[in-house]
This record gives structure tokens, C-alpha cells and sequence, in this order.
């Protein structure tokens, strides 16, 4: 198992290019099952997870090839309507080809699936929307079996999520654009990601109002066409190198992104302290001092994402005073927080609250990354701390930042991949 030996004590400073976002790239993939015709998709980040969806894609029949940042996929014959268990155990997005193959073809077999640690996130919204749209929906040996009612089509519906799910409004989306009549979805979730795949589905020429907000109503279209599309900037790859910059009293410039996308992060960031200008394609963080302390609260779109939650703490653990931050969207989202105070930090849980008292520096230790995002605040922390630090189980974070070591080293980090 690969790990990463970083010595600090780094400023870290410089200029970085982000990468399409991990979390738009897995439903934009898995919505080029849905036209009969080439789909080419642009600025698709180079990861585990984007790699195994287009396996599993290729494993449907699909002639499917990655040229550089660039996807290319002809889904006018597949073979099967089968995601295994062996590819979806990996990561949680592969549920999004559910929807996309019972939106075009009328019946799916995908296993449920895995991915981090962070605690229950049911799929339980997408089942219920499908059944509401006529499906019949049944669970056996791991596996999720759905099947459109008689005529091979579902049928528009209304419905309302329980509860705002990203990848509930992704998959119900994909299969309403092929539904017969109209869907009205409510309590949807809004984030930039969500967007991108409407705004494509668009491009391929299915009938969506609404979109980026909470009501979204979809007509439904006999068949999509393919287009030529391009991934969103990873707004979280983005919020994480900035974050470097107020940890270690840097000067990071990312470029390829949008501060559209990252509004409340930006605003704490601001209120830590650091100088934040930015430009249509590009923003520069600035920290000439101690970061100060804030509160966080994690909420769906557009508060505060919570994606950002562990390198924003890793901040407050070098900031003056005490920060509390509460985690809304997941339950087990605080895995991290060990690992950080075996690293020097003041970090006190109550229930899904996390109390964080400031203290001067980091100290090098031995840590584990326990998730995608745990794993970059980690990598921050060892940066900053004044020694050798050792991250075990990296596969985390190769799940989900793009050609991360040349990126941090660009940004003047110490860093050595340490094949296991």
C-alpha cells in the first residue's frame, strides 16, 4: 500500500493549475450511456474513480477511450445493462449508471456500492423516485434489480426527496430526460455539480427548467443525442491548495477554476484572514499572519460544502483562538480529528461537533488517511509540521486529486510516494 513521506516546514507558495471536477466528471460520465451517438467529454480529471467508471462503461459494451483529459464514448451498442460488484465496491458514483440505464433502456443490475468511510449514505431516494416513476425495484444478494413498467419506459411523475441528495437528483434527472410525460422533482439539491450534468443533458437535448435550483421539472424525450462537453473546475481540488496558503502564511495562485464555484469557502477564508482576489478563471489566496478562528457549519448548496470541512479544520488547528465546526451532512465525518491531534492539535468532539483550540504548529507523526478529503488535510498539516511525517493508505487521495504529488511540489512541498 503506497504511502507519502513529506518533510516540512514548508511555505507553501506558487502557481497551480486545477483539474476538472472528480465530482462532475462520475455523473457526466455515466450520462453518455444515454444517447444513442458519440459523446466527447472534455477536462476529465486523471483518477481511480473516473478510471473504474469508464471500465464499468466498457464493461457494458460501450466503446469507450480516455485520450489525455478528453473522454470519447459511442453507447449505440451496449451489450449489457450489468455494473459488478468487483468495480462499484470501490466507489459510490458507479450507482449513477442506474439511472442512465434504466432511463434508455428500461431495466438495470448494478450492485450497491462503496466508497469512504463517512458514514450512511442510502440510496434510498433514487429507489423510491424510480418506483415512483412506475419501476419495479427489488434487492437481491447486494444487487439492485429495476425494470421499467410495460413498454420499457418510465413515466413522469411528481415527486419529492426526502432529503437533498446530490447523486439522488443526479440519477432521477438522467432517467426522467427518457421517461414518457413530464417529472416534477422537488427539494433537489442545487450544488455546481448538479448543474454541470443538467446543463449537458441540455446539450444532448433533453428538457430540463429549473436547474440549479430546488424545483427542477423535466420533460421527457424520446431519445438524446451525443454532444461535446467539458467538466466543470474541481471546486474542492481548488479550495484545497488555497487552503495551503493560510496553514503555512503562503501565496497560492490556482488557475483553471472559478470563484463562482467556491463562495462560502472563500468568505472563511477571508475572515481567517487572508487576502483573496480573483479573476475569471483564476483566484490567489495571500497569508501574512496567523490564521483567526471561525465557526463552520457544513450544509448542502450553497453553504458551506462539506468536502472542505477537514482542510478548513486543519487550518483552525493553527489558527489563534478556538473554532467550532458542525458537521450536518454526514454522520462519521470526523475521522480525521485523531490523526490530526497525534499530529499537535487541540481537537475536542462532541457528537457533530468538533471543537478546535489553535495551537502554534504541527508536529511530524505517522498518520493514516481515513478518507478522500481527510487524506489532503493531512498532506497540509505534514507540510506544515517541522520534520518528517509518514501518510499510510494514499489510494484515498488518488480516488480524488489529479497528478497530486507534481501539483504539491509545483507549490514547493517536500513529497515522496513510498510504493507499498
Amino acid at each position: 500500500m503506497d504511502k507519502f513521506k513529506i518533510i516540512g516546514k514548508t511555505r507553501i507558495a506558487g502557481e497551480v493549475a486545477i483539474s476538472g471536477s472528480k465530482n462532475a466528471a462520475l455523473p457526466l460520465l455515466a450520462g453518455m450511456l444515454l444517447p444513442n451517438d458519440e459523446t466527447v467529454l472534455h477536462n476529465v480529471p486523471t483518477l481511480k474513480d473516473t478510471d473504474t467508471l469508464i471500465k464499468l462503461i466498457a464493461g457494458m459494451g460501450v466503446a469507450i477511450k480516455k485520450e489525455g483529459n478528453t473522454v470519447i464514448a459511442d453507447a449505440r451498442h451496449v451489450a449489457n445493462y450489468y455494473a459488478p460488484y468487483e468495480l462499484v465496491r470501490t466507489m459510490r458514483a458507479s450507482i449513477l449508471v442506474l439511472g442512465a440505464l434504466l432511463g434508455r433502456f428500461g431495466e438495470a443490475e448494478v450492485s450497491l456500492p462503496g466508497g469512504c468511510s463517512i458514514g450512511s449514505r442510502p440510496v434510498d431516494q433514487h429507489l423510491k423516485a424510480f418506483e415512483a416513476m412506475g419501476a419495479s425495484i427489488s434487492v437481491e444478494n447486494g444487487y439492485v434489480k429495476a425494470k421499467a413498467p410495460a413498454g420499457g419506459r418510465l413515466i413522469g411523475c411528481d415527486f419529492t426527496f426526502d432529503m437533498v441528495t446530490v447523486g439522488g437528483t443526479e440519477n432521477v434527472i438522467m432517467a426522467a430526460s427518457l421517461a414518457r410525460g413530464t417529472t416534477r422533482l422537488e427539494n433537489c439539491a442545487c450544488e455546481p455539480e448538479v448543474v454541470d450534468l443538467a446543463n449537458m443533458l441540455v446539450a444532448m437535448g433533453a428538457k430540463i427548467d429549473g436547474i440549479g435550483t430546488p424545483t427542477m421539472i423535466i420533460e421527457g424525450v424520446e431519445s438524446l443525442h451525443g454532444c461535446e462537453y467539458s467538466v466543470i473546475a474541481d471546486r474542492i481540488e481548488t479550495g484545497s491548495y488555497l487552503a495551503g496558503a493560510l496553514m503555512s502564511e503562503g501565496d497560492v495562485l490556482t488557475t483553471n477554476t472559478s470563484a463562482e464555484l467556491l463562495h462560502p469557502v472563500l468568505k472563511k477564508f477571508e475572515a481567517m484572514g487572508a487576502t483573496i482576489t480573483t479573476g475569471d478563471d483564476w483566484i490567489r489566496a495571500v497569508m501574512t499572519g496567523r490564521p483567526k478562528a471561525v465557526d463552520i457549519r457544513t450544509q448542502v448548496h450553497p453553504g458551506f460544502p462539506t468536502d472542505m470541512q477537514a482542510q478548513l479544520m486543519a487550518v483552525c488547528c493553527l489558527a489563534d483562538g478556538t473554532s467550532t465546526i458542525i458537521e450536518n451532512i454526514f454522520e462519521n465525518r470526523f475521522m480525521h480529528v485523531p490523526e490530526l491531534n497525534r499530529m499537535g492539535a487541540n481537537i475536542r468532539i462532541d457528537g457533530h461537533t468538533a471543537i478546535v483550540t489553535g495551537v502554534d504548529s504541527f508536529m511530524p507523526a505517522p498518520v493514516m488517511a481515513t478518507d478522500l478529503r481527510a487524506s489532503m488535510s493531512l498532506v497540509m498539516a505534514a507540510a506544515c509540521a517541522d520534520g518528517e511525517s509518514i501518510i499510510d493508505r494514499i489510494y484515498h487521495i488518488d480516488r480524488g486529486y489529479d497528478n497530486v504529488e507534481s501539483k504539491l511540489k509545483s507549490l514547493g512541498v517536500n513529497i515522496e510516494r513510498i510504493k507499498g
